[in-house]
């Protein structure tokens, strides 16, 4: 698997700093397939003094060639879609068809998006007697996941860019070699030295260097609730910018009259998918009590249809968990989920691969709203099914988690499922199976973060507001 021995920096790749390296694994034989380097706080530092040093210059460069030069990033991308289907399928483990329809698919679709947005954007607007001018916020930190590790990465870097900003990137140590790739698609196109920087390296050491630089204007952070709290202290002691998107315990509300086959099937599809490594998986499934043993039995029977295996094997939908420590969290939590009473109606704690880090897809039936399961984010193929008695029991379940990033109401039609999700406390619902939107604003409220992604929202996130009386 290739992989550079350094750093994108400044246009250039350059020789790391250290020497430490992070060895990248491959989940479905857990087994090392390549090593880069373990940046150092000298590293983060030449990054941002090189994102520094451009964002004059980029900062004054037209909308319009900047739209021009994401658009030719999204083609790069497109060129490059099976040499990213492959990376991502071995380091992190996703089915190839999960891997190019999704993971390579999304961020192409996000990339276009911004390079039309960069173009139309109103950078500037009348308001009584004063001009208002939206203007890049500054230099970008953006550390990124492993879960969706290339539409992660371009959800942050296309708005960035098209806003004007600078960045540097520092994305997950699971997953950095998609990410050498996209700076190679930077670099191919021509978007200028300084304007995008990478170091690969770890969260404690090359990510909390960069999250508190001086020269860094705005901090945009995904990954765990837990980390996101230190890096919204260390951003705030510093009066600078921070956009967070956490985790997540999405509920999905199947209401009476909706078409529970298909609310079932659809349910179980979005946790089972990418081994149910999504901050927006929708694990807590609510089912009125006339109709919920025979969700629990749909769904039992649904899970046959998401087949684990070696991911690059036709037919294999589900691979492993990304490493050695997330299989055993998400074991941990499965067994907690028995150890409290809940009644196991597929898969369990048991591996089902002796090779690999692969866990069980499950269904966890008679499952109370306080236990472990319903609370707290596991990040692997489990759903929890809950009973409530009536709708506003189901609302209180829904809303009775510390998260609130995403979410979906089914009922038997869609007024009765806005009235419902308009109650929720989430950033963003799925009306009877609505589909995922890459224009709209993705984000959570409560403990799932701060901000918004995608779209026009996603772009105000890298903008600061000017005003000039007249």
């Amino acid at each position: 698997m290739k992989a550079h021995d350094g750093m994108y920096i400044d246009g250039a790749w350059r020789p790391a700093a250290g020497s430490d390296l992070i060895e990248v694994v491959n989940p479905a034989v857990g087994k090392v397939i390549a090593q880069v380097p373990a940046g150092t706080e000298e590293d983060v530092d030449a990054a941002v003094r090189a994102a520094r040093a451009a964002l004059p210059g980029w900062a004054a460069t037209a909308p319009a060639e900047r739209a021009a030069l994401i658009g030719a990033l999204r083609d790069a991308l497109v060129a490059r879609t099976g040499e990213l289907t492959e990376t991502i399928t071995a380091e992190l483990g996703s089915p190839l068809g999960f891997s190019k329809a999704v993971h390579v698919g999304a961020p192409i679709a996000v990339a276009s998006s911004y390079a039309e947005l960069a173009s139309s954007y109103a950078f500037e607007e009348r308001v009584g007697n004063s001009t208002v001018l939206l203007e890049p916020i500054g230099v970008v930190a953006a550390i990124t996941p492993w879960n969706y590790p290339l539409h992660q990465v371009v959800a942050k870097v296309a708005p960035a860019l098209a806003a004007g900003c600078t960045l540097v990137l520092k994305p997950a140590e699971d997953t950095p070699l998609t990410a050498q790739l996209f700076a190679e698609a930077v670099h191919e196109v021509g978007i200028p030295a300084g304007v995008f920087n990478l170091v690969t390296g770890t969260g404690p050491v090359a990510g909390q260097a960069l999250a508190a630089h001086e020269g860094v204007d705005l901090v945009s952070f995904t990954g765990s609730t837990a980390v996101g709290r230190q890096i919204g202290a260390t951003a705030g002691a510093a009066v600078k910018r921070v956009a967070l998107e956490l985790g997540g315990k999405s509920a999905n509300v199947i209401l009476p009259g909706a078409d529970l086959v298909k609310a079932v099937a659809a349910g179980v599809g979005h946790v089972m998918n990418n081994s149910g490594q999504s901050c927006n998986a929708l694990t807590r499934m609510l089912v009125h009590r006339d109709h919920y043993e025979e969700a629990v039995s749909l769904a039992a029977a649904a899970v046959a249809d998401y087949p684990t295996g070696d991911p690059r094997e036709a037919g294999v939908r589900i691979g492993p968990v990304v490493n050695a420590k997330q299989h055993e969290r998400v074991r941990g939590f499965i067994a907690k989920g028995l150890e409290e009473g809940a009644r196991l109606v597929a898969g369990g704690p048991d591996a089902p691969l002796e090779q690999g880090y692969f866990v069980a897809p499950t269904v966890f039936a008679d499952v109370t709203p306080d236990m472990t399961i319903a609370q707290e984010e596991i990040f692997g193929p489990v759903l929890s099914i809950l009973r409530y008695e009536d709708e506003e029991e189901a609302l209180r379940i829904a809303n009775g988690t510390v998260y609130g990033l995403g979410g979906a109401v089914w009922a038997a039609d869609d007024e009765t499922a806005v009235a419902f999700a308009r109650r929720m406390d989430t950033g963003q619902v799925d009306i009877n199976g609505g589909r995922f939107n890459v224009l709209a604003p993705f984000g959570g409220y409560k403990q799932s973060g701060v901000g918004r992604e995608l779209g026009a929202h996603g772009l105000a996130e890298y903008l600061q507001t000017k005003s000039l009386q007249f």
